[in-house]
């Protein structure tokens, strides 16, 4: 059921005659006008537009997954001191660099999906990627 809001502007499309001219200021037929802009960039299948927000994901790379392990390395030693405080602070750092050396591929892992995923959707070819050494 539409709302208050959707009722008012439909009515007041119906109430108004709307003229659309072209470049040249000729008349256009109500069949030709412009579409809307919601209406175009949901395109043909009816599929939402893309978030404003949208931000394409980046290729993926070791160093960048190397420096968000060690960004994440201090927040994990604390969690690890926290809930491990009967161990020595050499074992709870053993501990920690376990905890990272499993993040840090894990991490590559994740960017790698999230960027094939995007190649998928974007309908651009993965050998792309191979070919450019990646």
């Amino acid at each position: 059921m539409p709302t208050r809001k959707q009722r008012r502007r439909r009515a007041k499309e119906q109430r108004h005659e709307y003229v659309w001219t072209d470049a040249e200021g000729n008349e256009l037929p109500p069949e030709e006008a412009p579409v809307r802009r919601k209406q175009q960039a949901r395109g043909e299948g009816g599929a939402p537009a893309r978030r404003r927000g949208f931000r394409e994901p980046q290729p993926p790379s070791w160093a960048r997954s190397v420096k968000r392990g060690l960004i994440f390395a201090p927040i994990m030693l604390a969690t690890v001191m926290l809930l491990s405080s009967e161990l020595t602070f050499a074992q709870q750092v053993s501990q920690t660099l376990f905890i990272v050396a499993i993040f840090i591929p894990f991490s590559y892992f994740l960017d790698r999906l999230f960027w094939r995923a995007y190649l998928r959707r974007s309908g651009q070819r993965e050998g792309a990627e191979r070919a450019r050494g990646s």
